[in-house]
């Protein structure tokens, strides 16, 4: 028999896992967002960091944890209670949006709006980021074409100088600070909604989405090192994650107060990558620009080619009769098209999709977490899902670019969302939420008591 015995582990284990953990969640937007948060919440950063924290931070260690709990395979089967349909279409869902159509993208518009784009005419500068992008993911097509460790070791070299070289640009600026963050101008959206909004703005990371596409990588890792049971696993990613999220968000806090105090000597900016090459530009001058360029264009690169590959490889998996080079080029030349809106278009188009993606992640990820308690009944599952669903496309629609959130279709919806609880703060799903998690566990409990009965009597 299996020895079921979980060995225990030493710090250097936890350290291990918590590095995993770091790694998969840190990346281009990781850099950008807190800082251009900071920049609009202002003297209001405060609120705006423990909204951000919650969907920025918290949320992506529960969904790590959800894939754990429920042993999980992959996205797939965090969906499965749900029936095989609804699993394929959130998996589908889930991978475009962090990588092709999303998040994929970003990767090379971050790098290049962050490192090439200062250094370049504005005249030139789509041109350029026609070629920087071709280059970028023709590169991450060669190294995830025959998987290997080249890049990953390049990264475990350069990832940490970049943390480095941010730990200095971080000391650099609160000893000579650009402007005093609690008295920061704030934008009108955060005046009395900052908490809600630094909230929304998390969604942005892509993380929890990301945690539950990749969770199983970091579950894998911890069984690797002897770790048997289902309650085990869950305690090493818990521990070792709680290492990894404070890491991170002191990293965000440090960002967002860089941001809010930013203000002192510019305007708020177009986005986080601009934001990000000014502050550095006073404080490091060209040299610290490019270099910090370098670096973050290598991270990026690393991201990218995780992205793509686990992209490739769970379509490959679930939709076998396309090979698994041939998802990877599709991947890769989605990106590259999608990667030339720019930045700014990217960020715009994302937001609706997050909009809708976010409250199914959320809804899914605590009721995986919470599932030994209803014993992971789908009857559960769909009702909170059913109840999710329908306000969160609304809030999709309403968050669109004005093409389509004031077409007429934009403002029908619009005005039927706005008589649901919270819809004025992004939140129309969250009530109706709480009302199919009653339904449903109200159902459980019936059916689990008229089940009883014809137990004892057999």
């Amino acid at each position: 028999m299996e020895n079921l015995t979980s060995r225990k582990l030493t710090w250097k284990h936890y350290l291990v896992v918590a590095s995993l953990l770091f790694g998969l969640f840190f990346g281009a937007g990781n850099l950008i967002f807190p800082l251009h948060l900071g920049q609009l919440a202002g003297a209001h950063w405060g609120q705006a960091a423990a909204g951000f924290l919650i969907t920025g931070v918290l949320l992506p260690l529960l969904s790590v944890l959800a894939v754990a709990i429920t042993r999980s395979e992959g996205v797939y089967d965090i969906g499965k209670p749900l029936g095989a349909g609804f699993a394929v279409v959130f998996m589908v869902l889930i991978h475009a949006t962090i990588g092709p159509l999303f998040g994929t993208p970003r990767t090379a518009t971050v790098s290049f709006t962050v490192g090439i784009a200062p250094f370049l005419p504005k005249n030139v500068e789509r041109p350029a980021l026609l070629i920087f992008s071709a280059l970028f993911f023709a590169a991450a097509f060669a190294f995830s074409y025959q998987p290997n460790h080249i890049l990953s070791n390049i990264g475990k070299v350069l990832n940490p100088l970049f943390l480095a070289l941010l730990f200095l640009v971080f000391v650099v600026a609160f000893l000579r600070p650009l402007g005093n963050p609690n008295t920061a101008a704030v934008t009108s959206a955060y005046e009395h909604s900052a908490l809600v909004n630094g909230f929304l703005e998390g969604y942005n990371t892509m993380d929890a989405l990301a945690g539950l596409a990749f969770g199983v990588t970091v579950v894998t890792a911890v069984k690797s090192m002897g770790q048997r049971d289902a309650k085990s696993v869950s305690k090493v990613v818990a521990k070792s994650g709680v290492l990894a999220v404070a890491a991170i968000a002191v990293i965000y806090l440090l960002l967002i107060l860089m941001g809010a105090m930013s203000l002192g000597k510019f305007k708020v900016s177009d986005n986080g990558g601009v934001a990000f090459n000014q502050i550095v530009s006073v404080y490091g001058g060209a040299f610290g620009q490019a270099l910090l360029a370098f670096l973050i264009t290598v991270t990026c690169l690393t991201t990218a080619v995780g992205l793509v590959a686990a992209f490739a490889q769970d379509f490959h998996e679930h939709f076998p009769r396309v090979s698994y080079h041939a998802w990877l080029a599709l991947s890769c030349l989605a990106s590259f098209f999608t990667a030339n809106f720019g930045l700014d278009a990217i960020i715009a188009w994302s937001t609706p999709m997050l909009m809708f993606l976010y409250p199914l992640a959320m809804v899914l990820i605590m009721l995986s977490v919470c599932s030994p308690l209803f014993k992971r009944d789908g009857v559960v599952y769909f009702f909170v899902i059913v109840f999710t669903v329908v306000p969160a496309l609304g809030d999709m629609f309403v968050a669109f670019p004005s093409v389509v959130s004031r077409s007429g279709f934009g403002l029908w919806v619009a005005g039927l969302r706005a008589h649901l609880p919270l819809a004025s703060m992004g939140l129309s799903w969250l009530v109706p939420a709480l009302i199919g998690l009653a339904c449903g566990l109200l159902v459980h409990y019936l059916r689990s008591r008229k089940a009883a009965p014809v137990l004892e009597e057999e």
